[in-house]
């Protein structure tokens, strides 16, 4: 059974996220999105500290000041509390890249301790690679004591200012998914390039970046995980999954994004509506109100089927129930649901929502992102269908 009521600890979380989002990323959203390129904003420096002050997830350790059992849950509160704010600006805070995701999922102790607490991004799709993670063709070859990486890899997001990536490379193309490992790499390693930063339609100014790998040359413990394949099939598809642990503790958080992009579209467009008389009142049957309450009502429960959606995912992964249906679920339901109610809330405020006097412009363009990155609404749907036909990748494509 699953309480749906939010633990103290985790509410003083939400809170000091709203905090953050309302003080700091509210109001230098339109600023930032217009500079688009530039360094980590100098107003984002000091956010690191400020989230390390917020109780923490243990994973259930518990201890300190730390939230027993509630790891993913903290994340997604948070989460959905700074993309209210701007979903691009909590994308930029230092130390909150996806590579620390996986770092924290599948890496050693060792490797936790080392590189937990940088800023790591992450590096799976290529140009010939993009929702099929499993076509990933960036090579890795162990010689000596060292791996070495070759490839290229595009849209990475915090590729430009991250301290390290944590780059997707297979170790024998002929093996197909089983033989993709994840390996960290340094951002200043000199076999990685930067080739060139994106101009995006929105989350403008989180950097999104291509990279290239000419003989990197990395520590042969910077491999994830074991770097053995398996002689089976059984513990082939093992090793993958490891690999693809990481998206089970990730899509969770990402429909969290949709869930606070969407929000803030809600409340500037009720803001709009009671400037003009019309107030969301939610006593009156359907019969007897207008068609844009009507609008709202639906968009309002829309979000909160989304919500419930995400809480559970995340509510499972914290109690060690395999979640990978639910984080899809999630994922495809928040994404979708981001988007329509944004473009939503721009048609339903007129030129005031398409125009820059409001951000709603600005979150209708940020949504799009989030139901394509971390896996796309079609990828979601296949994964979905697969759990509940129980068919596996090879016998439902």
């Amino acid at each position: 059974m699953i309480n749906l009521e939010i633990p103290a600890k985790l509410q003083q979380v939400q809170q000091m996220a709203q905090q953050l989002a309302a003080g700091v990323f509210r109001p230098i959203a339109r600023k930032y999105d217009a500079i688009e390129h530039c360094d980590t904003p100098e107003e984002l420096k000091p956010v690191a500290q400020m989230m390390a002050a917020m109780p923490r997830g243990s994973g259930g350790k518990g201890g300190g000041d730390e939230i027993k059992n509630g790891s993913n849950m903290t994340g997604i509160l948070a989460v959905e509390a700074m993309c209210w704010g701007d979903v691009g600006l909590m994308l930029s805070i230092p130390g909150s890249g996806l590579g620390n995701a996986a770092v924290m999922a599948v890496g050693t102790p060792e490797q936790k301790e080392k590189y937990g607490k940088l800023y790591c991004a992450m590096a799976i799709t290529e140009p010939g690679a993009g929702s099929d993670s499993a076509a990933v063709s960036t090579t890795a070859e162990l010689d000596g004591d060292e791996w070495v990486l070759n490839g290229e890899k595009i849209y990475c997001t915090a590729g430009q200012r991250c301290d390290a990536v944590v780059v997707w490379a297979t170790l024998d193309k002929s093996l197909g998914k089983a033989a993709i490992k994840s390996f960290i790499v340094p951002r200043d390693n000199p076999g990685l390039q930067l080739v060139r930063v994106e101009d995006k339609m929105g989350l403008r100014v989180s950097d999104t970046a291509a990279l290239s790998f000419n003989n990197c040359r990395i520590p042969k413990d910077h491999i994830l995980g074991s770097a053995e394949i398996g002689d089976t099939e059984e513990a082939r598809k093992k090793a993958f999954g490891g690999v693809m642990q990481t998206f089970d503790n990730t899509r969770p958080q990402v429909a969290a994004m949709a869930l606070g992009v969407a929000r803030a579209a809600l409340e500037i467009t009720r803001e709009l509506f009671e400037k003009e008389g019309v107030a969301a009142d939610f006593s009156k049957q359907p019969y007897n109100s207008t068609a844009r309450e009507l609008e709202l009502y639906r968009l309002e429960a829309d979000l909160e089927a989304a919500r419930l959606m995400t809480l559970k995912a995340a509510w499972m992964a914290d109690n060690g129930q395999p979640n990978s249906k639910e984080a899809s679920m999630c994922k495809a339901k928040a994404g979708r649901m981001g988007n329509e109610v944004t473009l939503k809330c721009v048609a339903l405020c007129g030129e005031l929502g398409y125009s820059e006097r409001t951000l709603l412009e600005k979150l209708a363009r940020d949504s799009k992102i989030i139901d394509i990155f971390e896996g796309t609404q079609q990828i979601q749907q296949l994964i979905v269908a697969r759990h509940l036909l129980g068919l596996s990748s090879k016998e439902l494509k």
